[in-house]
């Protein structure tokens, strides 16, 4: 019988964790490629390049305080007490192969800080990354207030998180269950790593609104079925299309992307056509007297 996963790092090593960092890897080059700004960050997960896309001149990769201990050092690390931050370039970064698998390799992290305490100014940042980042956090809406204050009007979050509405979800509560009944091997060994807590796209949906966020786009996937080996994901490799169709909002993984709206805020674009002044008209006079 083998061991059981008793972290994330360890979990994104296997076919499953391959298999979900192929999909959101491919997710999250879609979602940035076209955002433009000055500055961006991603928080959490390094083994996750989700900046690699994007064009912005400043991208940084930021660990929170309770993920620290299973990273990976790397040159030009600093801390919340450091002097200034280290712009990573793409090379630094991971990344995937031709055929979509990613690339397991020492994760380069810039800077490691409170999730909920950014060591950043208020409206400094045009985007931000969180790659599973509010499901490991203690306090996920309070990471969540902390971006809404990093970001610029108009300036985006990005969120991947885990379904618990979905049969990795499932499979992982049952797993619950049965280790709280005493069963921690076989059927009540645990699928995914026990760390943190799913948040449901509903609630989280509803989080960013009330942060007045507006949800710009919405994407589901991994609709595989939770079982352990390559050889088993490839044969149910049909039932990511189908349930994309059939049965979309069930994906074992979503990734949102919201704005940060300010109300009472009006953006002025280039002004391309010059203004027009009206030629003064004579006014006909009836009567001289």
């Amino acid at each position: 019988m083998n061991p059981p996963i008793i972290s994330l790092q360890q979990w994104l090593g296997t076919a499953p964790g391959r298999y979900l960092l192929a999909w959101e890897q491919a997710q999250l080059d879609q979602a940035v490629a076209n955002l433009f700004g000055f500055n961006a960050l991603q928080l959490g997960l390094p083994e996750l390049p989700g900046l690699q896309a994007n064009r912005m001149p400043h991208r940084w990769v930021a660990l929170p305080e309770e993920a620290a201990p299973w990273a990976l050092p790397a040159d030009g690390l600093v801390t919340t007490e450091g002097a200034g931050l280290v712009d990573l370039p793409p090379t630094a970064m991971s990344g995937a192969d031709a055929q979509g698998r990613v690339m397991q390799s020492a994760p380069r992290v810039a800077l490691v800080t409170d999730a909920a305490a950014l060591p950043f100014p208020a409206a400094s940042l045009d985007l931000v990354v969180l790659p599973h980042t509010l499901e490991l956090s203690a306090d996920p809406h309070q990471v969540l207030r902390e971006v809404e204050r990093v970001l610029v009007p108009e300036g985006r979050v990005v969120v991947c998180g885990l379904n618990p509405a979905s049969l990795w979800g499932l499979r992982q509560a049952r797993g619950h269950v049965l280790q709280r009944m005493g069963l921690h091997n076989g059927p009540g060994r645990l699928y995914l790593p026990d760390a943190g807590d799913f948040i449901g796209p509903w609630r989280l949906r509803d989080w960013l609104r009330l942060l007045g966020f507006e949800v710009e786009s919405e994407r589901f996937g991994c609709y595989r079925p939770a079982v352990r080996t390559d050889k088993w994901l490839q044969r149910t490799a049909w039932m990511d299309p189908a349930g994309a169709r059939w049965w979309p909002i069930f994906g074992a993984v979503y990734l949102f992307v919201a704005i940060k709206r300010v109300r009472g805020m009006r953006l002025l674009g280039p002004a391309w056509k010059p203004r027009r002044v009206a030629a003064a008209t004579q006014v006909s006079v009836a009567n001289r007297r």
